[in-house]
């Protein structure tokens, strides 16, 4: 009895499975090309049906948190919008689309750089490079500070023997 029960539980879970993973499969988005400089352009394409609508991206980052909406097909199928990064501060977005019907559209991400492509945060004057500096001005402090106690033991050690 309790065989046929778990079997029968396992059989709606594979049919209920076989009718979301296509829905869950199609949702896919990427954002091209995933690494961009400030003022570059970006496309942000999902698979969404362009049938159920148009699909709505958001952009959360650094210093956003905007929608972009998209009415274009893509070349591949799906829906596509063009990003200009113009104003955008360094670092990481997310990209998460919803599709017209309602449904997640996938999510993807994208880096801003500084023109020239330089590394994000590479060179320039932080507010934490003064914390950098005392961190490591006190781990010198302490290796110095522990080389000198012990090359001092060692002598008292050698005078005794």
């Amino acid at each position: 009895m309790k065989a046929k029960t778990v079997l029968g539980s396992a059989a709606v879970g594979v049919g209920l499975g076989t009718l979301l993973l296509p829905a869950a499969a199609l949702a896919d988005t990427t954002v091209s090309p995933a690494t961009t400089p400030v003022g570059g352009t970006v496309v942000l394409t999902t698979t969404c049906n362009p049938k159920a609508g148009d699909a709505l991206f958001r952009v959360t980052g650094p210093n956003r948190d905007q929608n972009v909406r998209s009415t274009t097909a893509a070349a591949g199928g799906g829906l596509s919008a063009e990003l200009f990064t113009a104003g955008f501060t360094l670092g990481t977005y997310t990209v998460t689309a919803t599709c017209g019907d309602g449904s997640n559209g996938g999510t993807a991400s994208f880096t801003v750089t500084p023109i020239g492509g330089a590394q994000a945060g590479a060179g320039g004057r932080d507010g934490d490079t003064g914390v950098l500096v005392a961190g490591g001005a006190l781990a010198a402090a302490a290796v110095a500070g522990g080389t000198y106690v012990m090359v001092r033991r060692r002598r008292r050690a050698s005078v005794v023997a």
